[in-house]
């Protein structure tokens, strides 16, 4: 097989469809900061463990090391916006956003598939990204909505009516 570019390599990872997640965190200061996900797996149901990637040169990463808590939000179909706007870095990330505080304290964005809230248990080297490993603590479904996709570099939908079950 012939060498690859990183640009093919991108590409290439582009055919993979994968739901999309906002993570929510706190900062030592206790200011919400979040961050837009599309390497978000399910790892065991005993324990429950999660994992998703983060850049290591994130500014977020030290909020979200073992032991720290974190909660992560699968996004709704209609919600493209609020992927694309915490997948940049600015200032007061939650004004104007619909969000209300959960339980943990954590910033709990409004109206999406799932919510789980996840303490990290470990951090693992995956190359240019951080591995994180998390044990979910809690988790509120909503199987009525419809996730948002994300495929090809763009965002889909799945009209789950017309999925038949076999």
């Amino acid at each position: 097989m012939a060498p690859f570019t990183s640009q093919e390599l991108r590409q290439g990872f582009a055919s993979f469809a994968t739901g999309v997640t906002v993570i929510t965190c706190l900062d030592e200061n206790q200011a919400h900061h979040g961050v837009t996900i599309s390497s978000f797996n399910t790892v065991s149901l005993e324990p429950p463990l999660i994992l998703w990637n983060l850049k290591k040169h994130s500014r977020l990463m030290p909020w979200v090391e073992a032991g720290k808590k974190h909660l992560i939000h699968v996004l709704e179909r209609s919600q493209e916006n609020l992927a694309m706007h915490f997948a940049t870095v600015k200032h007061d990330q939650f004004i104007g956003i619909e969000h209300k505080l959960a339980q943990s304290g954590l910033a709990q964005i409004e109206h999406c598939v799932a919510y789980y809230e996840c303490e990290t248990v470990s951090v693992y080297d995956g190359g240019d990204h951080n591995i994180i490993l998390a044990k979910v603590i809690s988790l509120k479904n909503y199987p009525e909505k419809e996730p948002l996709i994300f495929a090809r570099s763009k965002f889909v939908g799945l009209d789950f009516a017309e999925i038949k079950t076999a």
